[in-house]
């Protein structure tokens, strides 16, 4: 199945990466060579996530083949990087679906990341307790 003809979008979140590959076929996604409900266990709405982007644009998902590379977090940070990279990789198929995509909030990188933890604390805020007498 090595086509070159693909529209690449790169997903984070958190710790998760995904490089996406998004080119005309028949509906199917694969995360890591795995079915989509095999990867995630049958999660119904993890999987129904993904879709997202294609459901905003009113597009057919079945015309679509995903593919997707990940590493990297746990599976709700994944499928959050895997939806922000297939709707970068639309935008790369059709610039005018920018505009919905930005509106519908499927294009902008969650910045939240985990706090380190900090010299002397139990964690990154948590500290010991505090006796005044």
């Amino acid at each position: 199945m090595a086509s070159s003809n693909y529209f690449y979008g790169l997903g984070r979140r958190k710790s998760a990466t995904a490089r996406v590959r998004v080119l005309s076929g028949k509906g199917e996604i694969k995360i890591n060579d795995k079915a989509a409900a095999d990867y995630f266990d049958g999660s119904k709405g993890l999987v129904s996530e993904l879709t997202r982007p294609f459901n905003v644009l009113e597009l057919d998902p079945e015309k679509y083949t995903v593919t997707a590379k990940v590493a990297g977090g746990g599976h709700a940070s994944q499928v959050d990087a895997i939806r922000l990279g297939i709707a970068k990789a639309l935008v790369e198929i059709n610039e005018d679906f920018r505009g919905t995509l930005r509106r519908a909030e499927l294009l902008g990188r969650d910045p939240r990341e985990k706090e380190r933890k900090k010299f002397g604390l139990k964690g990154a805020r948590k500290q010991r307790q505090f006796t005044k007498r």
